[in-house]
């Protein structure tokens, strides 16, 4: 993509952070609001770089945190998504559990894995997975079933086995619903290693926004933020450009 067709289609977006952006130091500026409550974009751009800040190794361990929990999701989502299509057996006893673990709430969970697992990366990387993994189970399941019939068919005039058939025509046609799978699971992975860091961490990104509350060190707290936004848009980023290489033919399944 050229540099005048990336402008012609951002510059929408660009505009609208402007004004936000815009609008926001005008309204701290104008009622006098205390840095403590909401503090200015130029003081949040400050902290950003402060030099008597480490932001480094906060960042260091919440990416970690963050690129293993997608991997963790879309490994054991893909595995149990294949085996739901494999098997009609397997997806009746299979599909309520997983359902029944997807509806227990996320943060209720997070002490009982600090029980198990111990304190680390290790619980925040499950944290994450536990909440990003469950839409790769239903599109690889979707898209592992949903083939044409003739497709079908055409593998079995041929007398293809049924793993022959999984690997050259189901495996096909379902990655580009496993991609888009991925696209959430980018940034419900964001989310699950935040809230482990919150429940108990002693370093990264969620680590800092938790101790910001005893320092009333607001702008710190939005510059995490934004370091937190950064990382999900690049794992985000990787995920849509992988698409793109991997599943060019259906760029626009979602």
């Amino acid at each position: 993509m050229t540099l005048s067709a990336l402008v012609g289609r951002y510059w929408p977006t660009a505009a609208l952070f402007a004004l936000l952006l815009a609008l926001w130091q005008l309204a701290v500026s104008a009622l006098e609001i205390r840095p403590y409550l909401l503090p200015s974009p130029a003081m949040v751009w400050n902290a950003l770089w402060q030099a008597g800040f480490s932001w480094w190794p906060h960042l260091w361990i919440t990416s970690l945190e963050i690129v293993g929990a997608f991997f963790m999701a879309a490994i054991v989502g893909v595995a149990l998504g294949t085996a739901v299509a494999w098997s009609p057996l397997v997806a009746n006893a299979l599909m309520p559990f997983l359902v029944f673990v997807n509806t227990l709430p996320k943060v209720a969970i997070a002490p009982l894995l600090l029980i198990w697992i111990g304190y680390g990366i290790l619980p925040t990387m499950v944290m994450g997975a536990l909440i990003g993994f469950f839409p790769v189970v239903i599109n690889t399941a979707v898209g592992l079933s949903q083939v044409e019939t003739d497709m079908l068919d055409l593998g079995r005039v041929f007398s293809a086995p049924k793993w022959k058939i999984f690997l050259k025509i189901r495996i096909p046609n379902a990655l580009p619903y496993i991609l888009s799978a991925l696209k959430i699971t980018a940034t419900a992975a964001v989310v699950g290693a935040i809230v482990g860091e919150f429940v108990a961490s002693q370093a990264g990104l969620g680590y800092v926004i938790a101790n910001t509350q005893s320092s009333m060190n607001t702008a710190v707290a939005f510059a995490s933020l934004i370091w937190i936004s950064a990382i999900g848009l690049a794992l985000y980023g990787v995920v849509v450009l992988a698409a793109r290489l991997w599943a060019p033919w259906a760029e626009g399944v979602e």
